[in-house]
């Protein structure tokens, strides 16, 4: 079967044989379901509007063996087949993972060749919020950008330094899409419609089922918590401090004097440990404290401003946008609890 280049045409439908992998174990069955849903329901509609024309999609489960329990044994998924007797395919699916990442990786180790072999053989590979786990084990992003829950970045992190994450709701790279958290994954599935169907295909079936298809970043959504899965004494005891102390005036010099380092030293083993610069990580905080004080406090936007330690009203404005990815009226007007 051979792939088209994708355009805006309604001819480059060419009956894409699509895999959603199964994975052993537990896996978030609705980023299952979710997709194998919106790709029938696409063939549905084309069935329908374009009688005679072939189907977008061939969509198949795949697992590593007959049938899969997940949640304790509560749901079932019989896949219509196993990777043994897949040799080709179009599009491969990585479901979300549940759980330990390090074991649910574990546990599906046998399906990384199998991934592998497949994009070397032209398939796209596409993967639902933590399943991006699973994609990194393949190798196929290292030194790429990828996408997953934003809640999973810290683990992430951890055991995948070598790819750099990103909050995008949908990311794709040289053939490899990955989505960010939770629902979100919907987005993707949706980006595939568009890329392999149609712009007005994919517009139909967000209205169908009520997706927002003008999502981009999944920054208005995340917390920061600061990545603290290190063994660094010293930069924990910094993380702790600037904690405390967010809204006082923090210089970097006067953190690395107060733990006995150069400054030179303290930034790198900072940003070594933790991702960020402290100057970085003292905005971040700044900002998270703003967030939770428009959403659940009558304070305007100036007192917010001035209580997290801001004095600028600009450059408050211009940190809480670059962050979250909307001015802080929007955030607030999206998401506050209380109404005035």
């Amino acid at each position: 079967m051979k792939n088209k280049k994708p355009g805006k045409r309604t001819s480059k439908i060419t009956g894409r044989h699509v895999s959603i992998f199964v994975p052993a174990g537990d896996c978030i069955l609705s980023s299952v379901i979710g997709s194998y849903k919106i790709l029938n329901t696409v063939n549905a509609l084309i069935k329908t509007q374009n009688p005679g024309m072939v189907q977008p999609f061939m969509v198949q489960l795949v697992g590593l063996s007959a049938q899969t329990n997940l949640y304790g044994g509560a749901f079932n998924i019989c896949p219509h087949t196993t990777i043994n007797k897949i040799n080709k395919t179009d599009i491969v699916i990585i479901p979300a993972l549940n759980g330990d990442y390090a074991a649910e990786v574990k546990r599906n180790e046998a399906v990384l060749p199998w991934i592998i072999q497949q994009y070397k053989q032209g398939a796209e590979i596409a993967s639902l919020c933590t399943g991006a786990f699973l994609l990194a084990a393949t190798g196929l992003v290292n030194g790429k950008k990828c996408a997953t829950h934003w809640l999973a970045f810290d683990a992430f992190q951890k055991m995948y330094p070598e790819v750099e994450l990103v909050k995008s709701i949908v990311h794709e790279e040289r053939g490899i899409c990955s989505s960010g958290g939770a629902y979100s994954f919907l987005n993707l599935i949706l980006h595939l419609v568009e890329k392999y169907v149609s712009h007005e295909m994919a517009v139909q079936c967000s209205k169908i089922f009520e997706i927002d298809i003008n999502r981009f970043s999944q920054a208005p959504f995340s917390i920061f918590n600061g990545f603290k899965m290190h063994e660094d004494d010293a930069v924990m005891k910094a993380q702790q401090y600037i904690e405390k102390n967010y809204a006082e005036r923090i210089s970097v010099d006067d953190l690395a004097n107060r733990f006995l380092l150069s400054r030179r030293n303290f930034e790198r083993r900072f940003r070594k440990a933790t991702q960020y610069s402290p100057a970085e990580y003292i905005q971040y905080l700044k900002i998270e404290a703003a967030r939770r004080q428009l959403e659940g406090s009558r304070y305007n936007v100036s007192e917010v401003m001035h209580a997290v330690g801001y004095n600028d009203t600009k450059a408050f404005r211009t940190s809480f946008k670059k962050i979250t990815g909307l001015s802080p009226l929007e955030y607030r007007n999206r998401f506050q609890v209380y109404r005035a």
